[in-house]
């Protein structure tokens, strides 16, 4: 179902890297490795004698629960990283992001601050950035993951030069 309100008719949406995809999901498989195995601790020491609680229902129970909800959000991570979009418009740029509750931000060049980058190791290593644009309103958490670092470089500079020509009717 598309809404006009959070997808403008005639508007191209520039999505991001399909590197990001595998970025979500070695994230995904450490953090939910460590989460499961860290919460089967009370089992092994209840099947060890080592400890009498929690009951053993409530030991199995917990890391299921979690293993199935972490199984969830690994069907949910696709959709998530092709919902991820931006457009660059005359006097603003758009954002979206979202499948079930979706937004679109909409920050004008001239309410730019700054434009950051930044780049942890695993981006780094598949060529990946993710640009943050700051805004006069805190608020405002207007963030694209997953771009490719040249194009992350290209966005920084053309923000960063249509903000500042904005900015002078201030």
């Amino acid at each position: 179902m598309r809404t006009e309100a959070i997808d403008p008719p005639d508007l191209t949406w520039q999505r991001v890297s399909s590197k990001y995809l595998r970025l979500r999901l070695i994230t995904w498989g450490i953090t939910a490795a460590i989460t499961v195995l860290v919460l089967s601790l009370p089992l092994v020491f209840v099947l060890l004698g080592w400890w009498s609680w929690p009951p053993l229902w409530l030991a199995i129970g917990v890391p299921a629960v979690v293993l199935l909800l972490e199984l969830w959000e690994l069907l949910l991570i696709p959709r998530q990283v092709r919902a991820l979009g931006y457009a660059e418009r005359d006097d603003d740029l758009l954002v979206r992001r979202g499948i079930i509750f979706q937004r679109t931000l909409v920050v004008p060049y001239g309410r730019m601050q700054y434009v950051d980058i930044a780049a942890g190791p695993f981006e780094r290593s598949l060529g990946l950035c993710t640009l943050k644009l700051h805004t006069a309103s805190a608020g405002t958490n207007a963030t694209i993951p997953g771009l490719p670092a040249d194009e992350g470089a290209r966005l920084r500079e053309q923000l960063s030069a249509r903000g500042e020509a904005r900015l002078a009717g201030l």
